[in-house]
């Protein structure tokens, strides 16, 4: 059951990611690229992680999470670049 989850989870990343690049290919705005490389990296974690997870029962190691925190960094630099240019008064 549990790798039905993960892999349910896994492909709603990947529409997800779809979504945005959808948008990003109308509005050419570099925030939807952001998120959409993003969940497809999301969603590339959740696979390898349910296929880990099920090949080894060690949960303690800690480097399945490195692509998780390249994702959400990514997240956070679009949202920068984004916001880089404006100022306070608009």
């Amino acid at each position: 059951m549990e790798n039905v989850l993960v892999g349910a989870i896994a492909t709603g990343s990947f529409i997800v990611a779809l979504f945005f690049l959808r948008f990003w290919k109308s509005t050419r705005d570099r925030l939807f690229l952001y998120f959409a490389l993003a969940f497809m990296i999301e969603g590339a974690n959740r696979l390898l992680f349910g296929g880990w997870l099920r090949l080894n029962a060690n949960t303690e190691n800690y480097s399945v999470y490195v692509l998780r925190l390249a994702a959400y960094a990514l997240i956070l630099a679009g949202i920068w670049a984004k916001n880089r240019g404006r100022t306070k008064d608009g």
